[in-house]
């Protein structure tokens, strides 16, 4: 990263807590708007703990998106000021034309979709240069602001690597946090709130029995294995790895180091053996625990904090995860790892639906394109497109999933690519925006991940354009509106 960018991106991390400060200090109502996703979620538990010690007077709503209706619902209330956290400038823009009156403040790091207002503070690292899909995400520019607001806020950093994590921004060396994302690592390491080592990565590597933490892992997703137990077991026993010593369980972090090695092999020979490809490196990097966090409950993983805080989002029950990330360990945690539960088998539900019938995911010439329709859940539809895209029998190509809305009457679509993809030119937030607006929707996100709504009745010719443009996008052609 450049030094320079980076600094003035600083700046406007510096901008936008001068404004909050002030909307504080003149005790108005702050309206806070975050995205259902892990990031989205953490982004809005960091935000509200800063107003909150400001003792400023706010509300915070998660939505999945932000649309003319919200505006208006906006602009009935009349806040002081709404802050948008993880849900792009586009409908801020909006609000600023509508509601001269109402202070605006994005906290972002989505790729830009159009003309940005410059008479509101927007925080954004796609502005200075910076890579808002591996380098910070939202919660990460929340915490910024947050920690400029008051150094108190560094007690924060924790809940904006679990932010970085659930929007899968490990993409560095073995999996780990670079970029900005760094500077917030250190800042939680400094505080004695975070340790990193590196190890295998599954969830429940300090706090389950290693069976059950076969059993409930999703990424990556193994047919015969995940949501089941007892078969679980039986694997363990094929490669002579006991689960117990005496009467008590093991854990992924009590195997020796050649067990680790023998259970990496028969993992990824097992995943290969039924068709889904997956590197066994994908299987050991760092691993981020919340030292501070009580062991034997789902916070105490970076990684698997972040899928509470998602399933929280996604199965309704945003508050909850919005209260853990303010520090509530009593009754929203209790619900949220009962939320937790749901989410897996939901998740597991869901997986072994499209691994049934290959009809369900076809592929076409440049893409895999996942036929949610009305079995899926628009609001998981994002986490199973995450999942699938490292089990593709070509990982190089993208996954289109997309479910029904139909009392919006439409398709909520999510698309995911891995890393290597992008750099041959492929911008899914790109193609989602363009194939998007030519099909009456909306659309936009990362290169890797994006997302869009399309009217349902122009699923199929989005589709196929998507399918045009990530062509055209290989070829090197610059694609356009």
């Amino acid at each position: 990263m450049d030094e320079k960018q980076v600094a003035k991106f600083f700046n406007s991390v510096s901008d936008a807590a001068k404004t909050i400060l002030e909307a504080a200090k003149e005790g108005g109502y702050i309206h806070v708007f975050s995205h259902l996703d892990a990031d989205g979620v953490a982004a809005a538990g960091i935000i509200g703990k800063a107003l909150y010690r400001l003792d400023a007077g706010f509300r915070i709503r998660i939505t999945q998106w932000v649309d003319e209706k919200l505006v208006a619902e906006i602009l009935q209330e009349k806040p002081q000021m709404v802050i948008f956290t993880d849900l792009g400038s586009n409908h801020a823009n909006l609000l600023r034309q509508k509601a001269r009156d109402i202070k605006v403040i994005v906290l972002d790091h989505h790729q830009l979709g159009g003309e940005l207002s410059s008479d509101f503070p927007c925080v954004n690292p796609h502005l200075f240069g910076i890579d808002g899909a591996r380098d910070v995400s939202s919660a990460g520019v929340a915490y910024f602001v947050a920690k400029a607001i008051n150094e108190v806020n560094i007690d924060l950093a924790p809940i904006a690597v679990v932010g970085a994590l659930g929007d899968l921004q490990d993409k560095y060396d073995q999996r780990m946090l670079g970029g900005l994302n760094e500077k917030i690592v250190e800042d939680a390491k400094s505080q004695g709130l975070l340790t990193v080592e590196k190890d295998l990565i599954f969830f429940g590597r300090e706090t389950r029995p290693i069976h059950k933490t076969l059993a409930s892992t999703t990424n990556p997703f193994i047919p015969g294995i995940s949501g089941e137990e007892d078969k679980s077991l039986a694997f363990l026993a094929s490669i002579d790895i006991k689960p117990k010593y005496g009467d008590k369980w093991r854990a992924l972090r009590d195997l020796s180091e050649e067990e680790k090695r023998r259970l990496c092999s028969a993992l990824a020979e097992y995943l290969l053996s039924k068709g889904l490809h997956y590197e066994i490196s994908n299987l050991i990097g760092h691993v981020y625990t919340l030292s501070k966090e009580e062991p034997w409950t789902p916070l105490r993983d970076g990684r698997e904090f972040a899928v509470l805080l998602n399933a929280a989002g996604r199965m309704d029950k945003p508050s909850v995860g919005v209260a853990v990330c303010m520090g509530d360990r009593g009754a929203s945690l209790e619900e949220a790892s009962r939320i937790l539960d749901e989410y897996r088998r939901t998740i597991n539900r869901y997986l072994s639906w499209i691994i049934e019938k290959p009809e369900r995911i076809r592929e076409m010439e440049n893409i895999y394109v996942v036929y949610g329709e009305d079995f899926i859940d628009e609001k998981i539809v994002g986490a199973i497109s995450s999942i699938l895209t490292t089990s593709l029998p070509n990982p190089e190509k993208p996954l289109i999933a997309y479910a029904d809305v139909k009392e919006e009457g439409l398709v909520k679509v999510s698309a995911r690519t891995i890393d290597t993809v992008a750099y041959k030119g492929v911008n899914l937030g790109e193609v989602m925006q363009v194939a998007a607006e030519k099909c009456l929707g909306k659309g936009g996100g990362h290169n890797v991940a994006a997302g869009a709504q399309v009217p349902i009745e122009n699923v199929k010719t989005f589709l196929q354009l998507v399918n045009e443009l990530v062509g055209k996008q290989l070829a090197g052609e610059k694609i356009g509106s």
